[in-house]
């Protein structure tokens, strides 16, 4: 399995989509409101990837692993994180967390930053054996509960 930056001559914008897409597909009738990946679309997913940093998983010809990193004033966020569902827990999620962890300190950021839904609660268990920490509770507009739960990584 090789993790490949996703740059100007990536053309599988179809392929990463039906990644994401298949890989946020649990969360359907769980969290509430639903994941902003069910609105990607190609072209947005495109633009994504030139904004921010952002690699690939790649076993023989499939994709099967991704992530997006975006540099913040005193943070890495880390977004997209997906896995296919036929390949988690194989160690895919981890290697794509050490690259982010390496891009976070080749700019100088001491931490890795993400969100995860309140009710994925198996997700945030996952994240905290990778050395994550609950730092902040948020809620999306519209709503008065808890609705998002930030995690931050200090890295040495």
């Amino acid at each position: 399995m090789d993790i490949v930056r996703i740059d100007e001559s990536f053309s599988r914008w179809d392929e990463l989509l039906a990644l994401i897409l298949s890989s946020f597909a649990y969360m359907e009738g769980v969290i509430d409101p639903p994941s902003s990946a069910t609105r990607l679309t190609l072209a947005a997913l495109a633009y994504k990837a030139r904004d921010e940093i952002a690699f690939v998983a790649v076993e023989g010809e499939r994709l099967v692993g991704c992530i997006f990193c975006r540099p913040e004033p005193e943070s890495l966020y880390v977004g997209k994180f997906a896995v296919s569902p036929s390949h988690q827990g194989k160690g895919i999620g981890a290697k794509l967390l050490a690259v982010a962890e390496e891009v976070a300190r080749e700019k100088g950021l001491p931490r890795l930053r993400l969100e995860t839904r309140i009710e994925l609660t198996d997700n945030h268990a996952t994240f905290a054996r990778w050395g994550f920490v609950k730092t902040a509770e948020t809620s999306h507009p519209g709503f008065t509960r808890t609705t998002t739960i930030e995690m931050q990584k200090q890295l040495a």
